[in-house]
């Protein structure tokens, strides 16, 4: 079995395995990832970028070395090679718990429990919940939804895709280095600007392959592809624009607007202006849309995998043909010399 068809079987297994299972409540790597990391941090903090760059690489780095050693330790083996990228696949991506933590607030929202839907809506984003009624709380729900979908799923496919286990683990690791030191703190202003940047540059291609399948899968691909084309470069972060901007033409609702973080308040332009405004059954159309993407993402980047490992193996192919070709004419000049050599010598005599 290839490794290209070995990475699809095991990609599409990991999502279904997140699917079925979720995330485990204990043990999981990427809580052991992020201990790791603090651990990192309280050696080398300083209040400089220099050294917040060393710890960027120092545990990126070696998450992407602990995956080559184990994708490499397994190469020989088909089955533990599909274990492997399934494993990896399922531990990186992030949507059942992401669609688990929308819905749960959705409900409680439904119930007209606004207390509860504040109280789980850390779980999910790190905006203020006592400053936000009934629809702000769903507006936060449907905009979280939208930019973890491309940072707990698609993003990892991309990079699963493009670089195997070790680029599952290593887009996992960035990802999670963003959110823990990357965010404007006074700690962190310095320290975290080389996990920030990092972020952004790998979150790039996950980011517009999210926003593409937004406006494919969505109620209305028209508005979706309009408001990302008006309103994506408006929002400050460089990969969230262009997804929630997709996600709100899609779902034909504003964004944007007024946040509160810890008591920072951010007033950020409005996505999709001439939508309605998010209410709380947009909640669950949100995950849905959300579920489409993803598995319209792993069938995109399997096949993006295969069609490029083909190409590449046919430009070996004809490499290598031609370079049999150039010897045997090589070959066969040399015979012609020794053979007129032989028939001059035969006529001397």
């Amino acid at each position: 079995m290839g490794a290209d068809r070995l990475h699809a079987y095991g990609a599409a297994a990991g999502l279904l395995g997140d699917l079925l299972l979720g995330d485990p409540r204990r043990g999981h790597p990427v809580a052991a990832f992020g201990r790791a990391a603090m651990s990192v941090e309280r050696v080398l903090w300083h209040d400089h970028r220099g050294w917040g760059a060393l710890h960027t690489a120092v545990c990126a780095g070696g998450a992407i070395a602990l995956g080559a050693v184990a994708a490499s330790s397994v190469r020989r083996s088909p089955g533990a090679s599909l274990a492997l990228t399934s494993a990896a696949t399922w531990a990186v991506v992030g949507g059942t718990s992401l669609a688990r933590e929308a819905r749960h607030i959705g409900r409680a929202l439904e119930a007209g429990d606004v207390e509860a839907a504040r109280a789980r809506l850390p779980h999910l984003c790190g905006r203020d919940p006592q400053a936000l009624d009934a629809y702000g709380i769903a507006r936060a729900v449907v905009e979280s939804v939208a930019e973890n979908t491309s940072d707990a799923v698609v993003g990892a496919l991309v990079w699963g895709a493009v670089g195997g286990v070790p680029g599952l683990l290593g887009f996992r690791a960035v990802n999670t280095l963003d959110a823990m030191v990357g965010h404007r703190s006074p700690r962190h202003l310095r320290y975290g600007w080389a996990s920030a940047r990092l972020d952004d540059v790998a979150g790039w291609p996950g980011a517009r392959l999210t926003a593409v399948l937004a406006c494919a899968a969505g109620d209305d691909p028209r508005g979706a592809v309009r408001a990302w084309r008006a309103d994506a470069v408006k929002h400050p972060s460089p990969n969230a624009g262009p997804v929630e901007a997709s996600f709100a033409g899609a779902l034909g609702v504003r964004m944007g607007g007024t946040l509160s973080y810890a008591g920072r308040v951010e007033h950020r332009p409005v996505l999709n202006a001439g939508g309605r405004g998010v209410v709380v059954g947009d909640v669950e159309r949100a995950v849905r849309l959300s579920r489409r993407v993803s598995w319209l993402a792993l069938g995109v980047t399997v096949a993006g995998r295969v069609v490029v490992g083909r190409a590449l193996a046919g430009r070996g192919a004809a490499r290598r043909v031609g370079a049999a070709g150039v010897g045997a004419t090589g070959l066969g000049a040399a015979g012609r010399s020794l053979c007129k050599r032989l028939l001059k010598r035969g006529a001397g005599s």
